[in-house]
This record gives structure tokens, C-alpha cells and sequence, in this order.
């Protein structure tokens, strides 16, 4: 019975740091942060991939809000949505730094997204606690 005990006890501590994590996502300091991108553009489409990605954070933070705590694969599956949406719009960005930033962010969420998967929201907190410097200095 130890066992299950320490396993349940385990489970909830995964399920208490995934919705720790929530709250840092939902709090509103990313979307805030991120709010200035693509305010700032050039003559390429730096502002179109900004704002693009503002809405891809937007719309993972819906969906987090609407996953479980304590089903680690969906917090997986939206988070590798994001990487996946994210890789997409790096490819798209014509500014380097732009690109290189988003690619770099990209991996850093499938990396967040493998760990959360097994209950591990660690990853995703430092993740998502850089993303509006990182992003926010390459839409600028």
C-alpha cells in the first residue's frame, strides 16, 4: 500500500507543479510581454510573424486552461501544438533573428512537451518564463 500511496502522493506533486505552471502562463505576464510584438517591422514580414505567434501563445493558453492537472498528455499534446506551431512560423519569418528565435523556442516547448508529458512541469516553467524576453528582442 506504500507504494501506491507514494505513487498517488507523486501524482499529485506533478499535477500541483503543471498547475503552478498554468498560472505562470495564465497570469498574463507572457501575453503581456508579448503584446508589443510586431508593433515594430521592417520592410519584411516580421510584424505578420509576431502577431502570428502572440495568437499562438494566446491560443495555448486557452487550451491549458482548459487541460487537466493531473492528465500530463494533455498537457503534452497542446504544448507540442505549440512547438509545432511556433517551428511553423520560424520557417515563414524572413529576418534571421526572428527565425533563429523562434526555431530556438520550438525546441525548447517538444523538449517541455516531453517532460510534461511524464508529469515533469519544470521544463515547461523555465521555457515559458524566457519566451517573452527571447521573443519580444527578436519582433523588435
Amino acid at each position: 500500500m506504500r507504494n501506491g500511496a507514494q505513487a498517488a502522493t507523486e501524482a499529485w506533486g506533478a499535477a500541483a507543479t503543471r498547475a503552478r505552471a498554468a498560472r505562470l502562463v495564465v497570469g498574463g505576464t507572457l501575453v503581456m510581454s508579448l503584446g508589443a510584438c510586431g508593433l515594430v517591422g521592417g520592410g519584411d514580414n516580421t510584424s505578420q510573424v509576431c502577431t502570428e505567434t502572440k495568437q499562438a501563445y494566446q491560443q495555448y493558453i486557452t487550451k491549458v486552461k482548459g487541460a487537466s492537472a493531473a492528465d500530463p498528455a494533455q498537457w503534452k499534446q497542446v504544448t507540442d501544438q505549440l512547438a509545432g506551431k511556433i517551428d511553423g512560423l520560424a520557417k515563414k519569418a524572413e529576418k534571421k533573428k526572428l527565425k533563429k528565435a523562434l526555431t530556438d523556442e520550438a525546441a525548447r516547448l517538444r523538449t517541455a512537451a516531453a517532460s510534461v508529458g511524464t508529469g515533469d512541469a519544470a521544463q515547461l516553467n523555465a521555457a515559458m518564463s524566457g519566451t517573452p524576453e527571447r521573443i519580444g528582442n527578436a519582433c523588435s
